[in-house]
Order: C-alpha cells, then structure tokens, then sequence
C-alpha cells in the first residue's frame, strides 16, 4: 500500500447496508472476503446530488459493457464520479440492476426481523431507500446501480445470464473518488443469481488516503471522454 493510508474500515455483512461521503482523492477499497459476494452501488455528486451516476453515458462513452480497471464512473454532467483504480475480479456488472421486496419473496420465501433477526431477508431496492434517506435523498433519486463482482453474460438473443464464480475469496476493486462522492451501497444478492437460498456474502469496506491522479494516470487516459470528464471535474475545484 505504498503512497496509501487507510483511514478506516469494516466489514459490512451479507444483505447489508451502507453510505458514506468519500472525500475527494479518497479510495473505497471493496474486497470479497468468501468468494461470489455483490455489492451494489450507487454514486452521487455529494456537494450537488442531482449530479449522480449515469451508467448509460458511462459505458457508452467507454465502449463497454462491463467495468474493470481504467473505468470512470461518471454522472450526469459528464463529471468524474469515481475511478477504478485497482481490479482484480476483473468484471463488474452494469446491466442487471437490483432486487427488490416481491422479488426476494418469491423466490426465498419470508424471513422476518421478528423469526430472524439479523438474518432476516432483506433486499437490495429498500436498503437503497433506506440509505438514501439518510443523506435528504428518495425514491426519485434512485438510479441505476453497479453490481460490483458480479458478472452477466448476454447471448446473441440479448437475454442476460448470470456467471457464476466471477469473483473468488480476497478480490477486490479500488474506487477512487475524483470529487466529494455520496456512495449508496448494499450486499444483497444480485437479482440474476440463480443460487436458490437467501445467501449474500460479506464485503470488506476499506477507506483510504491516496494521491491524487498525475498527467498519465491510466484511468484518465483510457478513453478521450475519459480526458474530457476529469478537465470538467478539475475546473470544479480551481481556486479551493
């Protein structure tokens, strides 16, 4: 961890929920404690939220349709949200969103905080909503989520297909924020794993200090949109 500090970090349990305001030129380290865990994450302008995640410009400007390292998340006004810096399961999933209630439901059953405890079942739709209004923010600003260490694979039908095993025990992806970053996070199971039992897996949240970007930071030279998003993200903070 050479030129990092980590700040904090916990372990936040399977079907779990979380937030923070990552400040800029910080890293949210995620890391797969057991093997075939998600994370699922949202993303916000935290000195302006209705400046958040907009997955659609973010592959289209990209080329892609999965995330890996060299990646930018970017938002609505073609802004730097955050960049994955580090990657070592080396696809995230952008395409198969979140689960919500009815879906759990049906395919789980129910469990309750009243027969369960801490290991009732929860789902990815309300832990966002939960969060998000911790923070002033609702349904109106949910938006399309990553599902970090999962991977959809998607046939010449267009018809999406969960891959099971992507992500093995001790993977992790760095995510580093390029301005001051809401980050709106869940464990739940992704809504395409086809594993029959309510079983989501743990993530280890790390937060650290790390240097800014240079001139030939890989992340900001991956693409030209790439350029472009972090001059308009830099101009933001000229003069603070």
């Amino acid at each position: 961890m050479n030129n990092e500090t980590i700040l904090f970090e916990e372990t936040l349990p399977g079907g779990g929920l979380w937030s923070w305001r990552l400040q800029r030129h910080t890293t949210l380290r995620l890391t797969d404690l057991e093997g075939g865990a998600n994370a699922g994450i949202m993303a916000y302008n935290a000195d302006q939220p209705l400046d958040r995640l907009n997955l659609p410009d973010t592959l289209k400007a990209q080329y892609t349709a999965k995330l890996t390292r060299g990646h930018v998340l970017m938002s609505d006004m073609g802004h730097a949200l955050l960049s994955i810096t580090a990657d070592t399961a080396g696809w995230h999933d952008p395409l198969g969103g979140h689960g919500n209630a009815a879906q759990v439901k049906s395919k789980y059953g129910v469990a309750t905080y009243q027969e369960k405890r801490n290991d009732w079942y929860r789902n990815a739709h309300d832990n966002f909503l939960i969060e998000l209004g911790k923070h002033g923010l609702g349904k109106r600003d949910l938006v399309a989520n990553v599902n970090f260490f999962s991977r959809l694979d998607v046939d010449a039908e267009g018809v999406m297909k969960f891959h099971p095993g992507n992500s093995k025990a001790g993977a992790h992806a760095d995510l580093r924020a390029e301005m001051n970053v809401l980050v709106v996070l869940n464990t739940c199971q992704h809504p395409l794993d086809p594993n029959p039992k309510y079983a989501p897996k743990p993530v280890k949240l790390t937060v650290l200090k790390t240097p800014p970007p240079g001139p030939d930071d890989f992340c900001r030279n991956l693409r030209g949109e790439n350029q472009r998003s972090f001059i308009l993200t830099e101009r933001l903070f000229l003069g603070a």
